[in-house]
């Protein structure tokens, strides 16, 4: 696992990148938090949803001061509600930023909703890398990985700020994406991933733009179900990454740094 630290010591919160193996969009989400705290940015890298759990609990217990808080972006959301169902006593809050949906209930029309945000091309090209990626027999995972993150991130987006703060590069993973991501959708199918959730005992807050072609209520509805320390806020004007957002980027801030105080 690569580790990026911001901030000094102790170190009290981490940032858990989406994808899977798409890290180093949390930089500045990062670098806005440790001007408060000291923060760790984990890059995840093993294969499977459990190799993932288990490396991110030997940097939290290296590093840390847990219990610490968690702050997971996208599949980075799921990672940490399984890591702390699993290791509850490293864990002193959670905090889910565009969370997919927890039961499969709720992802019809997600991808009707992201196409339609395309162009024609750039629907094929979407699904053409979407159908590498899954194909265990493809070579060039990364690069479709690539082209697959800048369409989702065009379509996903509500009014992108013009300087927004570009994350720290690193290079993307597309075979960690097809084995771990594969893994986690078959999880929510089962059911497996909401019953995690049943295991929490540290709060929870959700955070989801309403522009977010996940729709919010497959975030809210089952977690608010189970969970009784349970917080939800949606932010209006706002797609999928609240920190590149122009309209909802301080709002995002603001609560955030609310959650962490």
């Amino acid at each position: 696992m690569k580790l990026r630290i911001y901030g000094v010591a102790p170190f009290r919160v981490a940032v858990i990148h989406g994808g899977p193996g798409a890290g180093g969009e949390m930089a500045p989400v990062a670098r806005r938090v440790a001007e408060r705290c000291g923060v760790l940015e984990p890059i995840q890298t093993e294969l499977s949803v459990e190799g993932q759990v288990e490396e991110l609990r030997d940097v939290l217990v290296r590093e840390a001061t847990t219990p610490a808080t968690l702050i997971g972006f996208s599949w980075g959301a799921w990672l940490s509600v399984l890591f702390a169902s699993k290791y509850p006593a490293l864990v002193d809050k959670i905090i889910l930023v565009s969370s997919g949906a927890f039961s499969r209930q709720y992802v019809r029309g997600l991808s009707d909703r992201r196409m339609s945000r395309l162009s024609d091309a750039e629907r094929v090209q979407f699904q053409a890398a979407l159908e590498g990626l899954n194909d265990p027999d493809t070579q060039n995972k990364n690069a479709l990985l690539s082209q697959l993150g800048r369409l989702a991130n065009k379509a996903d987006t509500c009014a992108p700020l013009d300087d927004a703060e570009e994350p720290d590069s690193v290079p993307v993973n597309g075979e960690i994406y097809s084995k771990v991501w594969g893994e986690a959708d078959q999880m929510r199918r089962t059911g497996a991933l909401l019953r995690s959730v049943e295991n929490l005992t540290c709060p929870v807050v959700a955070i989801h733009g309403d522009y977010d072609p996940s729709l919010a209520a497959g975030v809210s509805e089952p977690l608010a179900a189970v969970l009784t320390n349970f917080r939800f806020v949606l932010l209006a004007q706002c797609g999928h990454t609240p920190w590149r957002e122009r309209f909802a980027m301080e709002k995002f801030y603001e609560i955030l740094l609310s959650e962490l105080a």
